[in-house]
């Protein structure tokens, strides 16, 4: 047998392959598809099958696109209501190809038509190898349950139990689990950076298998749920009718400074993808900044949504045609056009610039202890900021922060901070855009604040991660 693990950093997103005599399976694909097509082809296989564990709602599957190149049969739950050719997955179904076996079990809760597979190696043994979870089963965690338009969230948290436990749970602990999804996707809130565990391993280790009873696993799960970014139930409705082909889009529209500025004065979002450090002492005022260097498509999807219309800002074309793609992969294919040139031809055409400041860890120190008064804000999730957090801080999560900005002085200095400096740019552009004058960065965030030994409140020093 063969397997192949692919994980996509910027939507935390894991696919898979497995492959037997000539023959393939993909699951829970993106979008775009050219990755498995060229592994398949190196291997010398022909893709037969795709999986679908559920129609994703965080991100926009290449399943369709797939299947039309390929001939593959798509599998996905019975209670999907796809509306493409596939075959209507129950509980117990199997598929065989070379000597690989895989058998399905339905496993409803994060969505009502959740399915996992139970992958053997025939090769090796008649025991089960490995299961591919799909949201069902994260590495310490488990699927958030409030994904239906017509189940309560604590309907589908009780589902969930009743799958985990009359189901994953009762494979071996020796089994093999392949999510997914892990840490930083919104499809949980504690997953792990680990890409893969064993059953026995998240038996004991995952906090919300600890739970002593359905009840108390219904309450865990659905207590101070993180809001549903916006964007998910269309991303679900467009996997169950099949998204179209990337090659299938328009060509993008280079637009001069003028013809940029008309756009945006008619009322189209500008996205500047820069970098923080490109962006923030310089960029056109009123833009969102979202950088191409970190989760750029799922901060894209929740603050933006699918539907709105945008006008991008990118380093380089080639930058622009990554942007495309990435934003493609949630659903976002509205972009009226790109800036040619970038902001240095705006500028030279003698269009507005405006720029935000940025302050070090060791300097917002020494603002604040000479007595200014700062706004703080904290744009981390609740669960970083349990974990320690600069005194004086107010915490408001970026995905409710536009929605969240009482009790805040727009006259007044706001220091933004998060992790690591990526979500508190973002932050940045939208308290710019909200109507606040005096907006300041914290460069490196919490991480350079813990670093610098800084008093830190709260449950302990927060670890370090990098572009978050």
């Amino acid at each position: 047998m063969e397997f192949q693990q692919f994980y996509l950093t910027c939507l935390a997103h894991a696919s898979y392959l497995i492959g037997s005599e000539g023959v393939a399976a993909i699951v829970d694909p993106q979008r775009d598809v050219e990755l498995y097509l060229d592994e398949a082809a190196k291997r010398g296989l022909r893709i037969q099958h795709v999986i679908e564990t559920h129609l994703h709602a965080d991100f926009v599957s290449g399943h369709a696109e797939l299947a039309q190149r390929t001939g593959a049969t798509i599998h996905v739950g019975a209670r999907a209501g796809a509306t493409f050719p596939h075959h209507a997955v129950k509980d117990g179904d199997e598929i065989r190809f070379g000597r690989v076996a895989l058998r399905f079990l339905e496993t409803p809760g994060h969505t009502v038509e959740g399915i996992c597979a139970v992958v053997t190696d025939l090769e090796k043994s008649e025991k089960p190898w490995a299961v591919l979870t799909g949201d069902t089963l994260f590495i310490g965690d488990v699927g958030r349950p409030d994904l239906s338009p017509d189940l309560t969230p604590q309907q589908l948290a009780g589902m969930l139990y009743d799958s985990l436990h009359n189901k994953l749970l009762t494979l071996p602990d020796d089994v093999l689990v392949y999510p997914a999804h892990g840490a930083g996707s919104l499809c949980g809130r504690q997953m792990s950076t680990d890409l893969s565990s064993t059953i026995g391993m998240q038996r004991t280790a995952n906090y919300a298998l600890r739970a002593a009873s359905r009840d108390e696993f219904v309450k865990l799960l659905t207590e101070d749920l993180p809001e549903r970014p916006g964007y998910f139930l269309r991303d679900a409705a467009i996997n169950r009718g099949g998204a179209p082909a990337l090659a299938d889009l328009p060509p993008l529209t280079a637009l001069s400074p003028a013809e940029f500025a008309a756009r945006s004065a008619a009322g189209v979002l500008i996205l500047d993808t820069r970098p923080a450090a490109k962006y923030l002492p310089a960029h056109i005022p009123g833009s969102l900044h979202i950088g191409l260097g970190g989760q750029f498509a799922s901060w894209a999807g929740a603050l933006v949504g699918v539907d709105a219309p945008l006008l991008l800002v990118a380093e380089d074309p080639a930058g622009v045609e990554e942007a495309r793609v990435r934003l493609a992969r949630v659903g976002i294919e509205k972009i009226e056009g790109w800036l040619e040139g970038g902001i240095l031809a705006w500028d030279t055409a003698g269009q507005p610039l405006a720029g935000s400041a940025e302050l070090t860890a060791e300097e917002l120190s020494e603002r604040m202890r000479g007595g200014e008064k700062l706004q703080l804000v904290d744009v981390r999730r609740q669960g970083e900021w349990d974990n320690g957090h600069i005194a004086g801080a107010l915490l408001k999560p970026l995905d409710r922060l536009e929605k969240n900005l009482d009790g805040l002085d727009r006259a007044r200095t706001v220091a933004v901070q998060c992790q690591g400096g990526y979500r508190s740019a973002i932050a940045a552009s939208l308290f710019e855009r909200a109507g606040f004058t005096k907006v300041v960065n914290i460069a490196g965030g919490f991480a350079a604040w813990a670093s610098a030994k800084l008093p830190v409140e709260g449950g302990g020093v927060a670890p370090a991660c990098g572009k978050t």
